[in-house]
């Protein structure tokens, strides 16, 4: 079974709700920003750098939201060449913008960032992570 421990940001505010556009393998939608976090790396520290890289924002975290855990069987892995299930562990914060502007990702797994009105975001592609985090952070 292959493991993925990565940290995502719930960033809420006038504006909406900030996602960035995630593709990977058959599958595109729009996600929360965040991703992996590197060996060694504090998730905290993991969360705020995917976040500027995604959308060029800088946050400082609010409060740690929760930890999903979720094994993905290998019949619906996206990723080219997996041969087995995945394990997908996921910290999940929320945080607050304060610096930076909003910009899209080059040559990562996003390439679009924007804000979305709460309500817009059962009418767009997302994945499931969304309405996770949102109940986490009391927004659902």
């Amino acid at each position: 079974m292959d493991l993925r421990v990565a940290a995502y940001a719930v960033v809420h505010d006038d504006r909406g709700l900030l996602l960035a556009h995630w593709h990977e393998g058959r599958r595109a939608a729009w996600t929360l920003p965040g991703g992996g976090i590197e060996p060694g790396e504090d998730p905290a520290d993991a969360v705020r750098r995917e976040v500027r890289e995604e959308t060029g924002y800088e946050v400082e975290i609010d409060e740690l939201l929760g930890i999903d855990s979720r094994v993905i069987p290998l019949r619906r892995r996206l990723a080219a060449g997996a041969d087995a299930p995945l394990h997908t562990i996921r910290i999940v914060y929320r945080a607050h913008v304060v610096g930076g502007r909003l910009r899209h990702e080059t040559d990562g797994s996003t390439d679009e960032a924007g804000w979305f009105a709460r309500s817009s975001v059962p009418t767009i592609p997302h994945v499931q992570l969304i309405e996770t985090a949102l109940g986490m952070a009391g927004l659902g």
